[in-house]
Parts: C-alpha cells; sequence; structure tokens
C-alpha cells in the first residue's frame, strides 16, 4: 500500500457556522464541490454526526473514480470533525475550522491506497495523484465559496 499526507487550507470570508454547515452536509457536496460524483448516506448517525457512515465517489481529470466511506468517530462543536476512510482509499480525515478575521479551513487527509493498480502505481503516479488531489481541494475552495456567496481569500 502507498501512504499519503495532504494538508489543504482555504480562508473564506464567511462565518464558523456558515461554513460549518456546509462541510457537515456531505450528501450536499455535490452541488457545489466539483469531482464529487455522489455521496450516499449508508448510516445517518447522531445528531451531531458522530457516528454517521457516508458512502463517496470522486471523479477528477484523472480517468478513475474513487469509492470510499468515512466513519465520522470524533465532532467537537462546530470547529472538527474527524472521520476513518474505508475501501479504495483507507486512512483518516479531520476538518478543522479556526474563527477570525475570515473563517480558516484545514483539511488533513492521510490515506493508503488499497486498489492493486494504484499500489502498483504509486512510485510513478505519486506526483499525477498529488497534483489531482490538489485540484479537487482547489475545486472545493472555490466550490464552497460559490455555495456561500462569500468571498475565497486564500488556499493551498
Amino acid at each position: 500500500m502507498a501512504d499519503y499526507t495532504f494538508l489543504s487550507t482555504w480562508c473564506l470570508d464567511a462565518s464558523v457556522e456558515e461554513v460549518w454547515d456546509v462541510i457537515n452536509d456531505p450528501p450536499g457536496y455535490p452541488e457545489w464541490w466539483k469531482g464529487v460524483r455522489a455521496v450516499d448516506v449508508l448510516e445517518p448517525g447522531m445528531e451531531t454526526g458522530l457516528g454517521r457512515v457516508n458512502r463517496f465517489s470522486w471523479r477528477s481529470v484523472l480517468p478513475y473514480t474513487l469509492r470510499f466511506d468515512i466513519e465520522i468517530t470524533r465532532v467537537e462543536g462546530n470547529h472538527l470533525i474527524e472521520g476513518r476512510a474505508t475501501g479504495e482509499l483507507e486512512g483518516r480525515g479531520v476538518w478543522r475550522l479556526f474563527d477570525g478575521p475570515c473563517t480558516a479551513v484545514v483539511y488533513d487527509w492521510r490515506v493508503r491506497t488499497t486498489q492493486r493498480w494504484m499500489n502498483l502505481m504509486g512510485p510513478l503516479a505519486r506526483p499525477a495523484f498529488a497534483w489531482n488531489h490538489d485540484l479537487v481541494m482547489r475545486q472545493g475552495a472555490f466550490g464552497l465559496a460559490r455555495k456561500l456567496g462569500a468571498t475565497l481569500i486564500a488556499h493551498d
């Protein structure tokens, strides 16, 4: 298995509450996040989202679709969501929201591939996989800003 670690940061001219409401609603992602083909709710979990399980289907410019489930394992107020991924990717993702002059959104994604072809291609394709991830996250930043009618101040 090939391991990948990605850290993405977005800063938006919107309140933490507004950003939280959109980030904490994965079934709505296809409406605003290019590349998200579908999000199916497998388990609704608690009202806070804890225990929720969603199946994600992602596709970007590279010619493959990734499918994986994320179970929400930790929620702290409207500032943190942590989930465990299983399926074609395994690992963990953490959304952190910080309040300030803007809302800073930090996504920490630490996963490994489980598909044989991805593992075989990993050493050569790692730069393409990383580029693809960065593209998907940029699309998310711009899509979230559009959804909220907010200014995207920065993204990385």
